[in-house]
């Protein structure tokens, strides 16, 4: 799905009080969407969670997800994932 799009739909849930989170391959993209929270990463298109077969490197980028859930920082907040 594009960013144009989750960024819309994120915003939509957000309204309805449901806090969202997404990761993004393009942060250029997601600054000009400004989605709630974004977690950008440094992957290929098609691998927003890092390579195949790499369950460690996986679970961090979900972990690094989630925490954006709980943050205490101003909104739209995107963060950049260190592999």
């Amino acid at each position: 799905m594009c960013n144009q799009s989750v960024g819309l739909i994120q915003a939509a849930f957000e309204d309805e009080g449901i806090v969202t989170v997404s990761i993004s391959l393009y942060r250029f993209v997601t600054e000009k969407v400004r989605p709630p929270r974004a977690l950008w990463v440094p992957f290929p298109l098609g691998y927003p969670l890092g390579e195949p077969h790499n369950p460690a490197l996986q679970r961090r980028v979900i972990l690094a997800a989630l925490e954006l859930l709980t943050a205490d920082e101003p909104l739209p907040l995107i963060r950049d994932f260190q592999p």
